[in-house]
């Protein structure tokens, strides 16, 4: 019998038992044991983990010896014996496929760096002229805005006054959806394939219109055809009938070509550019006709999907990969499958009905929203004289106790009465506007039924009241008054984390003794190009949900299951129960392991009783702190907002400028001062606990009173790098920050010169059913973690290595320096760069197996 590569059997046996005893002697060294059975389970029998088998990973890609390791072979391969045999199988070379030649090098660029000479003074600079172009929009908006409150305030009548506010607002609304567009064909032009280096003259140009079309008003009509005419006046090829839903714009538009029909879902990162190793790269994005693209997906630069394609959810495309017409590609990076994910049929929906759809929406924006938004304004100026006061010219009132006292008086009713009201409208108006919409009907886009919906979505994922209710108690009573069927739910103190978001609530079940993390999505309104549909989405009982998952209403997931962090769940093939899953195609990993039990004990009778009580005291100071916290960052606006238009009338509109750096300034300098604060206390530190245990409450804390979104503004400029050294992260010089969230600062070292891409989440905590696990992250110096990548805690990524895309890096992973990783879960990669006229081309070998190879082109 001859084996794969001409070898005898006898030769690949003994080729399987050596690698045995080479795998069972590190395991064994890992465990802190004198020897391992090798055909013994690694999770059951063993007593090992994820966390301890990362390690040896770690440990056997270290040595030359051995065929590099995955933990997704680990799950596969869950011995040693089987695990020796899949490394020897897949080593050894196949004849009938041709080996694939690495392209040479070009020897005129060989000596080339790809560092780009970004130094000190080109971020000064940069950082600089930033600095200016807010303090210079803010000046002029404070004006206008001032002088348009004049103009309406000295209209006679009522009538009058509600034609000037609409006159005023229609003015200054397109105002600021043109400026994009107008800002956009000034200083760019038309975008083309290229590298820019981050912080240079170029990249100023564009970082200003980026910021720009990312702030547009026109975000609020996503999903509506005005905001496929905002991208084509921006230079997007887009053809009718195309649905886009995805709150993330296309900064490059001249990039996008969509064929008619098409539909992109939710949370979809489909920019047009990247950060690299110090460089903001622009490319294509070709999607054919009727393609459909699944919620929170990735297409990167250079990637393509022809006519009738299909891209899953949670999934993405790398540069270099196109879907042929007519397939169905899943995972990261994607690869071919046959799950249709295309769950509603499309309903005629003419050019006609889009067009008025999107004229009504128009009008009522500009003759109902603003005016009336105008008018509130209005009211509270007229309820609190001092106020209306200042505005309309007289003496430093701003400077007396009276009107300090009134104005710390008023600031608590309007923010104690706003959220009050808040929540009695989420409670009651969503749900009467979705009784007319029927589970199971198809509805066409562009009507009323389109509206409501749209609505009920806006309504029910305050991100405000999420976040104060959430990781305690009271998120299962918030979201059971907004409409999710709560009512087998155990309580347990932590069912929900403080990001949760929905289509709609009231199709939304989740079963008993279930915990869910942060970042869930419930995808429960379907969507073609050109039709919706709702449907009911099942949680099953007792399981865990991690980080980020978007959870679909064809799930096939049954009880006691766990669902890992960045998980693609199944919409097909039989129901999962009493399984784990993970990666992106996901596949089967153990429920739970024997570690993570020894806290059960802890979630039952009257020792539950007494920490949950505990829990919940300690929850509500929690909410309390963060409810004051935020009050007090209102009042300080507020008085800095009175003082500036007191003063412009006495010296100009300078004040708005020094208004606008004031008030910046004291928000990153108050919410510093709180995690200073938090952190002095109780400085963060690696646990492993239960989530009945003080310390886990005080890491709840630490969420809470941590978890701002003015960070935003910062994205793309010097300035991010030095808050997040204020805030306690150790990070080197020249970093480039687009967008990366930092849950736990103190615990995140980050080397100089790394490129961070926007939607990255560097997180150094897990919890799974009732345990919380927290550890160090280290990232090196030159690394690049690409758009959407999820690096989790335990891990260190060593200097100039890069992780893909909407990559995955498992804890306890180490990723060696210069390497290239990539999928969900992450794994080694070889990557070759070669740099030529036209750009530069890598080829990729996932996971040092033969046969799969990629190669993407970077136009320089």
């Amino acid at each position: 019998m001859i084996y794969d590569g001409g070898e005898d059997t006898s030769d690949s046996h003994a080729a399987a038992a050596g690698t045995e005893a080479q795998l069972a002697e590190v395991l064994a060294g890992v465990l802190l044991v004198e020897r391992v059975p090798v055909d013994g389970h690694f999770f059951t029998d063993l007593g090992a983990d994820s966390l301890v088998m990362a390690q040896f990973c770690a440990r056997v890609r270290k040595r030359d010896d051995l065929p590099s390791v995955s933990m997704k072979d680990i799950y596969q391969h869950s011995t040693i014996q089987n695990l020796a045999a899949s490394l020897t199988d897949t080593a050894s070379p196949d004849p009938s496929r041709p080996s694939p030649t690495l392209p040479a090098q070009d020897d005129a660029s060989a000596g080339e760096s790809g560092t780009p000479p970004a130094g000190v003074w080109h971020q000064v600079l940069c950082g600089a002229t930033q600095l200016l172009v807010f303090l210079g929009f803010t000046c002029a908006g404070a004006v206008a805005a001032i002088r348009g409150y004049e103009w309406i305030e000295a209209a006679s009548g009522v009538a009058g006054a509600y034609l000037r506010a609409v006159l005023f607002g229609a003015a200054g609304f397109l105002v600021l959806c043109a400026l994009p567009v107008v800002a956009k064909w000034t200083v760019i032009g038309r975008f083309s394939a290229r590298r820019v280096p981050v912080w240079s003259l170029g990249y100023l140009r564009f970082w200003c219109v980026r910021t720009l079309i990312r702030i547009s008003p026109v975000r609020l009509f996503m999903g509506s055809p005005l905001y496929v005419v905002f991208l084509r006046a921006l230079g997007a090829r887009i053809g009718g009938g195309v649905t886009i839903l995805t709150r993330n714009v296309p900064v490059c538009a001249d990039l996008i070509s969509i064929g008619e029909g098409t539909v992109v879902r939710k949370d979809v990162f489909m920019s047009g550019y990247r950060a690299h190793d110090g460089w903001i790269e622009t490319g294509p994005v070709t999607l054919g006709a009727d393609v459909t693209i699944g919620e929170q997906a990735v297409v990167d630069i250079g990637t393509s999907m022809g006519d009738d394609a299909q891209l899953g959810h949670a999934s993405s495309l790398h540069s270099g990969q196109s879907v042929p017409a007519g397939e169905s590609w899943h995972g990261t990076p994607a690869r071919p499958t046959s799950t249709d994910f295309r769950a509603v049929e499309p309903a005629p929906c003419g050019t006609l009905r889009r067009f008025l759809y999107g004229l009504w929406e128009l009008l009522a924006v500009l003759l109902l929203y603003l005016p009336l938004t105008l008018a509130g304004v209005t009211m509270v100026l007229t309820v609190v004289p001092q106020l209306n006061a200042v505005v309309t010219a007289g003496p430093l009132t701003f400077t007396s106790w009276k009107f300090l006292l009134e104005a710390l008086i008023a600031s608590q009713m309007a923010f104690l009465g706003g959220l009050l009201a808040l929540l009695v409208m989420v409670s009651t108006l969503p749900r009467l506007l979705s009784m007319v919409i029927k589970p199971g009907r198809v509805y066409h886009l562009c009507g009323f039924h389109h509206s409501i919906q749209r609505a009920v979505v806006r309504l029910t994922n305050i991100r405000f009241l999420v976040l104060l209710f959430g990781d305690s108690s009271a998120i299962v009573h918030y979201l059971r008054s907004v409409g999710y069927d709560l009512r087998r739910v155990r309580q347990t103190g932590s069912n929900f984390g403080s990001l949760v978001k929905h289509d709609t609530p009231y199709l939304t079940h989740v079963g008993t003794g279930t915990m869910v993390a942060d970042g869930l999505s419930v995808i429960n309104a379907d969507f073609s190009s050109a039709s919706f549909r709702y449907s009911g989405a099942e949680i099953g009982t007792n399981s865990f949900l991690g980080n980020n998952i978007a959870y679909p209403a064809r799930a096939r997931i049954g009880d006691n299951c766990l669902l890992a962090t960045k998980v693609m769940v199944p919409v097909d093939g039989p129901v999962r129960e009493g399984v784990g899953l993970l990666g992106s195609p996901s596949f089967e990993i153990p429920r739970t392991v024997f570690r993570d039990s020894q806290f059960d004990h802890l979630a039952t009778g009257d020792e539950l009783r007494r920490r949950l009580a505990a829990k919940n005291r300690h929850n509500a100071l929690t909410a309390c702190l963060f409810l004051l916290m935020h009050w007090f960052h209102f009042f300080v606006f507020v008085l800095v907002a009175t003082a500036a238009v007191d003063l412009y009338h006495r010296f100009g509109a300078v004040v708005f400028a020094l208004a606008g750096l004031v008030s910046v300034s004291f928000t990153v300098g108050f919410f510093a001062l709180v995690e200073r604060v938090i952190t002095a206390r109780q400085p963060l530190k690696p646990l492993y606990c239960s989530i009945y245990d003080p310390s886990f409450w005080r890491h709840e804390r630490f969420w809470k009173l941590t978890t701002h979104r003015y960070m935003q503004v910062f994205n793309g400029t010097p300035f991010k790098a030095l808050i997040w050294r204020l805030l306690g992260v150790r990070i080197g010089r020249r970093v480039f920050d687009d967008g990366c969230s930092l849950i736990e600062r103190t615990l995140v070292s980050i080397g100089d010169g790394c490129t961070l891409n926007a939607g990255t989440v560097v997180q150094c905590h897990s919890q799974e059913d009732g345990a919380f696990k927290s550890d160090r992250i280290t990232i090196g110096a030159g690394v690049t973690l690409g758009v959407g990548a999820f690096v989790h805690y335990g891990t260190i990524v060593g200097d100039r290595a890069q992780l893909a895309a909407d990559s995955f890096l498992m804890k306890g992973e180490e990723v060696p320096a210069r390497a290239w990783w990539s999928g969900n879960p992450a794994q080694e990669a070889e990557a070759v760069d070669v740099h030529g006229t036209h750009g530069t081309e890598r080829t990729v070998r996932s996971g040092q197996r033969p046969g799969r190879i990629r190669t993407e082109t970077i136009s320089d």
